[in-house]
């Protein structure tokens, strides 16, 4: 029984492959291939609209001296499916299309013969102002005027928005002045609060109120009292030589302000107290250095 497939054949032992004879095929044959229709088109024998997208078996070739950057170019041919009448049509590498050549016309080209007729117009009238000085002043002077026209438009269009929006100067001005002054009382706060946490609470007669804890007064401890002179109707405090803690708390923002001075002045303390040490122990090792070269070198 033989296979199903014929994946073995038998040669003989007398087969020799140089006595086959070798079939002369054409340059440019045609092949059979499947495809659809590239776009909608109407069949010029019998009025048959063909769609877009039905398949036929079509045959190939290769069209003969023309080609776009090295691409080959094809053309295909059809069949009408009613009247049988042959339609061809070829690639188009440029717009990467399909072109028409015979026997259909295409349909629905509105747009891309607007496109065609638009590049074309252009490209003449590059041409026109290549060859043509006068009618290239002509077109820069109309472009201008066309700038000019716009730029006037845009400003009537910013006149009218200017008219509808209402703008309040005594407001906006009392809102500067508001808030000017908020800062001038603010500032002036900080100053007052970093004053009475240094230099202790003025008084309001400009005197400065000294916090000591008082004690009371035995009979062994002898007390200074300071009499105000004659003339002044009023007792004046003394002022204490150290500084003082404010009673009124500062506010946050001046809090941590001097946090932070003091923060400062009590690492470039630290850092002054390190240099010295660090050059009293240069200047130790020196004077040692000094000695043991002295007892080292002999006298002479």
């Amino acid at each position: 029984m033989s296979e199903r497939k014929v994946l073995n054949k038998y040669y003989p032992p007398d087969f020799d492959p140089s006595k086959i004879p070798r079939v002369r095929q054409e340059k440019n044959r045609q092949f059979t291939v499947r495809l659809m229709a590239p776009f909608n088109m109407k069949c010029t024998t019998c009025g048959e609209y063909i769609y877009k997208g039905k398949k036929f078996n079509a045959r190939k070739e290769d069209v003969e001296n023309e080609d776009y950057l090295g691409i080959r170019i094809y053309r295909f041919y059809i069949k009408c499916t009613r009247c049988l009448s042959e339609i061809s049509f070829k690639t188009d590498p440029v717009n990467t299309d399909y072109v028409m050549e015979a026997g259909a016309t295409r349909n629905f080209m509105a747009l891309k013969l607007a496109e065609e007729q638009a590049a074309r117009e252009l490209e003449a009238e590059k041409e026109e102002e290549r060859n043509n000085p006068m009618k290239l002043l002509e077109n820069r002077t109309k472009a201008s005027r066309g700038e000019i026209e716009m730029v006037e438009t845009l400003e009537e269009l910013k006149e009218l928005n200017k008219r509808k929006v209402v703008i309040n100067y005594d407001q906006m001005l009392g809102g500067y002045d508001n808030q000017r002054q908020t800062e001038v009382e603010l500032q002036e706060a900080e100053e007052d609060a970093m004053i009475s946490m240094y230099f202790g609470e003025k008084g309001e007669d400009g005197s400065q109120n000294a916090n000591e804890s008082s004690t009371p007064s035995s009979s062994s401890q002898s007390s200074v009292t300071t009499t105000p002179p004659a003339t002044s109707s009023a007792s004046v405090p003394v002022a204490s030589l150290k500084p003082t803690t404010a009673t009124q708390t500062p506010q946050p923002e001046i809090k941590k302000t001097i946090d932070q001075m003091t923060k400062h002045h009590k690492s470039f303390c630290i850092d002054i107290s390190l240099i010295a040490a660090y050059y009293s122990s240069i200047e130790s090792k020196l004077l040692e250095l000094k000695d043991l070269k002295n007892t080292l070198v002999p006298k002479v």
